[in-house]
């Protein structure tokens, strides 16, 4: 029987892990296989969590999750063999992928035939400015997409959602627009109970020349950060970022670790688990378009974070 696969697309900072999170954490008896990016940002419950082997993670309630690393074909071709065989595959794209070149690898008349795309879901913060939708890899994502997920309206104004919902509607796509309060998503719109129906194959469009639009930047230390100063950074590095996140140590809580968010112009704070030992107690990663942020002003501004400095 054929494997549907769900895909996940959406810009950075959009929401996609969370979504991606609640799949996984509330599969209702579904053996649900996820191909991440990044695995490290799959943030599943503690008490899910069975074991790891071969880079996959089993999750108790019959789930697993595996990073991307290398050819996805090769990566499906892996889950497939496996024993029990997934009933669902979701692959999450990373933020700054065009969703049209993985569907035109889904179209693998291979994969087609024992893992067909069935939907394409774009996530989208539903506090964006509906200008962002000019984007060109915005676009992107949502044409491809049968649903549109408008994430973080607890954080949006009243009024964020029908905005946004206008600004797709004008763009003529025949996706469904749901809300994703939490990540929350109805399962029967993303698991078919049919799953012997093949779709039809999809036509992904015109393929565009690989565009490289955006760097990553890091930057840690052993010390432990101010955590008001770093307030005061990401002041300054805010109009630059596209996404940024980490973990951090702060001198005003010594010994507990923090898990740092930055997307849409928003930056969350959470406590995350005890200090790894062996690695550094800062350790932040920043997405910039290209030529915007240098890492010479980007150490700059993140040394005088530190306790002391």
């Amino acid at each position: 029987m054929p494997v549907p696969i769900l895909l996940v697309t959406g810009f950075l900072g959009a929401g996609k892990t969370t979504v991606v999170n609640h799949l996984l954490a509330h599969a209702e008896g579904r053996r649900i296989a996820a191909i991440v990016n990044d695995f490290g940002a799959i943030n599943i419950d503690a008490e899910l969590i069975a074991g790891a082997s071969d880079g996959v993670v089993s999750l108790a309630n019959g789930c697993i999750c595996c990073s991307l690393e290398g050819d996805l074909l090769r990566t499906l071709s892996t889950l497939l063999r496996r024993e029990p065989k997934p009933e669902h595959i979701v692959i999450e794209t990373s933020g700054v992928a065009d969703p049209a070149d993985i569907v035109r690898n889904l179209m693998d008349p291979v994969i087609l035939r024992e893992a067909p795309l069935e939907t394409v879901l774009c996530v989208i913060d539903a506090a964006t400015p509906s200008t962002a939708l000019e984007d060109s890899l915005q676009r992107s994502q949502l044409r491809v997409a049968d649903i549109v997920a408008l994430t973080k309206l607890d954080l949006a104004d009243e009024g964020a959602g029908a905005r946004m919902r206008q600004a797709i509607r004008a763009l003529r796509l025949p996706a469904v627009v749901v809300d994703a309060r939490h990540g929350e998503i109805p399962s029967a719109l993303l698991f078919p109970a049919n799953v012997e129906r093949a779709p039809a194959p999809r036509d992904p469009g015109p393929k565009r020349p690989a565009e490289e639009r955006f760097e990553t930047l890091s930057w840690t230390s052993d010390r432990p950060i101010s955590l008001p100063r770093l307030q005061q950074a990401i002041g300054r590095l805010a109009p630059k970022l596209a996404r940024a996140k980490g973990l951090f140590e702060t001198v005003e809580q010594p010994g507990r670790q923090m898990v740092f968010q930055f997307a849409a112009g928003r930056a969350t704070l959470a406590p995350g688990d005890a200090p790894a030992a062996g690695v550094p107690r800062t350790r932040i990663v920043f997405i910039a378009e290209l030529g915007v942020l240098s890492k010479a002003e980007l150490d700059g501004i993140m040394e005088a974070c530190v306790a002391g400095g």
